[in-house]
């Protein structure tokens, strides 16, 4: 099978491209100098897929589906992976985000037995009603966990509030209450539909051969025929659902997430669109940014506070968050500062600076394992190259972000989230 090598000449990197004949996606991206090896297989399949079509039949699945379904592939009639993996050494984990689920594993040797253990159990499930009612109990205490992690509420209640039918506003782990539908029957639907190999991808970087990783996936996968899915979502408006959100919790100091909503096509956003966004949030409230300065004078905000853009079907959103003695004054100056940075625009210079720092991050970011596995497994799930986004910061202009802006940061559509504790 002959190997796509994809090459980025501004940085002198490259990875392999390989369509195996069984319907995987491999990607493997090897680093000099790197001894140990990082694996991830994802699947196009995480919360909000609650509501699809299989095959032309609709198929409604409980929340918190994905991630149990998660848990459950770790078992199988032979054992648990886990207790595999602690025979050769690796670190394995998993996770379920709201557009996908991955399957991972970090080792320095034993690789290929590794890869063999992660191949295998995402090929073998085995859901019977026992130990499925069994998991009910064991995702139930996660599920209570987060509920009491602030950090975890603070962002859901916001997306509670910026969207009023897309499930990006519900748990990804679901509720006691849904999670206590869940049949093996259910488990073996999404199983069907979504962990089939054509929808999915593995990614291995590190000090690793693609050769090695063709002749371990030529041993150990089977063929699989392709099925059509499509995901189903609700119609969303483009207002926000509230514009303030409140829980109180047994926490000191209040913290906050607020979030700018856009317009939710359904279409992923493009490596243009992604790198105005970036560069935008970089000038607009980055740590060299007049706005972040003033934030940290007035002690609006601390080194907690962040920034991030979240897109995916149907969901886009400009979001910072942070810890802050007065959440609604630190919102009203992010608010006051949009209004300026609409009605003037970024600076050529500001946008200049920015644009080398996240550039620079970009290239930092290349030296994690972790990190350009995601984004190479996110880039063939959204139809983006992971070298595209250097290609699309390289070449743009400060006429491309301004123009972004009239699409971004509406301050009339956004929503703020607050957790505090009980007032005095």
């Amino acid at each position: 099978m002959d190997y796509q090598k994809i090459e980025n000449q501004r940085i002198g990197e490259h990875y392999f491209r390989m369509e195996h004949p069984s319907g995987l996606t491999i990607l493997v991206y090897p680093k000099k100098g790197f001894q140990s090896v990082y694996a991830n297989m994802g699947t196009k399949f995480g919360s909000i897929y609650s509501e699809f079509l299989f095959d032309g039949k609709k198929v409604k699945v409980p929340d918190g589906t994905a991630h149990y379904l998660e848990h459950k592939l770790f078992e199988s009639e032979d054992g648990d992976a886990f207790s595999k993996y602690a025979k050769t050494g690796a670190s394995a984990n998993a996770f379920t985000s709201f557009d996908m689920t991955g399957y991972l594993f970090s080792c320095t040797d034993k690789f290929r037995e590794s890869l063999e253990i992660l191949l295998d159990l995402i090929q073998t499930p085995y859901f019977t009603k026992e130990t499925v009612a069994k998991e009910q109990g064991i995702i139930g205490q996660e599920i209570k966990m987060y509920d009491d992690n602030p950090d975890w509420r603070v962002m859901m209640n916001l997306f509670g509030g910026l969207y009023q039918n897309h499930p990006i506003r519900l748990d990804i782990a679901g509720s006691v209450e849904t999670i206590a539908e869940i049949t093996p029957e259910i488990l073996y639907e999404c199983y069907n539909s979504y962990y089939n190999l054509h929808n999915m991808v593995l990614t291995v970087v590190g000090g690793v051969d693609p050769a090695e990783v063709l002749s371990i996936v030529d041993a150990n996968i089977k063929p699989s025929k392709a099925v059509e899915t499509s995901l189903l979502l609700p119609e969303e408006p483009y207002q926000v659902g509230k514009h303030y959100v409140e829980q109180i919790m047994p926490i000191a100091m209040p913290q906050f997430e607020l979030g700018f909503k856009e317009h939710c096509g359904d279409q992923y956003a493009t490596d243009r669109e992604l790198a105005c966004s970036s560069v935008l949030m970089q000038a607009f409230v980055g740590e060299s940014s007049q706005l972040y300065r003033r934030l940290l004078d007035e002690k609006l905000i601390n080194s907690s506070f962040g920034y991030e853009y979240l897109e995916g079907l149907g969901y886009r959103s400009m979001l910072f968050s942070g810890e802050s003695a007065d959440p609604q004054a630190a919102a009203e100056m992010i608010h006051d500062a949009i209004r300026q940075l609409h009605k003037n625009g970024l600076s050529e210079e500001s946008f200049e600076n920015a644009r080398k720092v996240v550039f620079g991050k970009k290239i930092a970011g290349l030296d994690s394992k972790q990190a350009i596995a995601m984004e190479l497994i996110n880039g063939e799930f959204t139809g983006r190259e992971i070298y595209a986004s250097l290609d699309a910061l390289a070449e743009l202009t400060l006429q491309d972000v301004n123009e972004r802006l009239e699409s971004q940061l509406d301050a009339d559509n956004s929503c703020l989230s607050v957790v505090k504790g009980e007032e005095g």
